[in-house]
């Protein structure tokens, strides 16, 4: 089997990659969204030439090639196009082989997995927040969910005045003592306020904090982890295999998450939650919308014995993945079920083909 031709399907952030095969296979993989425009171009002028002509089931030493390949340009773009095409790789081997990827990266390690719903609003305000996710949690069954605190990158600053205080109490008072609540700062925090905002969290019950510091400055969220009792969570914004190793290793976070577009791909994404279950901590795979992502990671979080915790699942509403691919995957009594359909179990819905821009690699 070989791989024939590597299209991009792209349409605002969203770019769908298309991956086909000499024997008739089709992949489905998408890059990390945002900047689609560029990521594409990287895609096809970096990736794609060293995928077309080769063997989809090298999916991961291609990846290592193709790395190693362009050493002098180690960016986030890099890995965004890497993650496209790759993706589509695991969807071809699924598919040849008969079974959903989950089984191929390791097995069905449980037979559903838990969510929770994870708020990515600042412009809520505390009361409406905790109207819509009580909503939640009585229509889906969810038992853990997240809020936004502080200002992304915000250096302590606060998306409104006195609204971190308020939310963090408010959401406790509101859901009660059953729920179990986590915040997320988007590494908007120096040490001091993150410190303070964490004792708030543990004061009320908060069950993990996530990317207190700017995730650039590891050695500042390992201060805060260990002046927490609270678990801190990162590593999402991360595409350095070594960076993981060093923060697993020297302990800066309680819980490692990997985002399997930025990374570069689920393999690289599963290397990262073998790290976790070698070093004893949880993996929580960072997953921010239902573009095709969510459901990688939902193979992801099947397979791993890491990813025990509840997982990422986005409440919004983001009119650039609607009607992209189907079925999509959906929430009941708080978890979701483990795939079982060949590849990723999704296909591309034709009205988003003929919308997209198209480009093209062959070999």
């Amino acid at each position: 089997m070989k791989i024939t031709e590597i299209e991009t399907l792209t349409r605002g952030k969203l770019a769908v990659v298309l991956v086909r095969t000499d024997d008739g296979l089709e992949g489905i993989g998408q890059t990390a969204p945002y900047e689609a425009a560029t990521t594409v171009s990287v895609l096809h002028s970096m990736v794609a030439p060293m995928f077309v002509g080769r063997d989809p089931w090298d999916a991961e030493a291609l990846v290592d090639a193709c790395l190693r390949t362009h050493y002098k340009f180690p960016s986030s773009f890099l890995h965004r196009a890497l993650a496209g095409v790759e993706t589509a790789l695991w969807d071809i081997m699924g598919k040849a082989a008969g079974r959903p990827v989950c089984q191929l990266i390791g097995g069905h390690a449980r037979t559903s997995v838990p969510m929770y719903a994870s708020s990515m609003s600042r412009a809520i305000t505390p009361e409406d927040e905790a109207e819509r996710l009580g909503r939640l949690i009585a229509e889906q069954g969810f038992r853990a969910v997240k809020i936004r605190v502080g200002e992304a990158m915000g250096r302590d600053g606060d998306a409104a005045p006195g609204r971190t205080e308020r939310i963090i109490t408010h959401l406790r008072d509101a859901l009660g003592p059953d729920v179990d609540l986590s915040a997320d700062a988007n590494g908007g925090y120096s040490v001091p306020r993150a410190i303070r905002v964490g004792r708030m969290l543990e004061e009320h019950g908060y069950f993990h904090f996530e990317e207190p510091c700017p995730f650039t400055d590891l050695e500042a969220t390992a201060q805060v982890t260990a002046a927490l009792d609270i678990a801190v969570s990162g590593g999402e914004q991360d595409f350095s295999l070594p960076q993981f190793g060093r923060m697993i290793a020297m302990r800066a976070v309680d819980i490692v998450q990997p985002d399997i577009g930025y990374i570069g791909g689920i393999s690289r994404a599963r290397k990262v939650a073998v790290l976790a279950e070698a070093a004893g901590i949880p993996c929580t795979p960072h997953c921010a919308n239902d573009s095709l992502l969510r459901v990688f990671t939902l193979h992801l979080a099947a397979a791993m014995p890491a990813c025990a915790h509840p997982q990422e699942w986005s409440i919004e509403t983001t009119p650039w993945t609607r009607d992209v691919y189907g079925p999509m995957p959906e929430v009941r009594d708080g978890e979701v079920p483990v795939p079982t359909e060949p590849g990723w179990g999704v296909e591309l819905l034709p009205s988003f083909a003929r919308t997209a821009d198209r480009a093209l690699t062959r070999a």
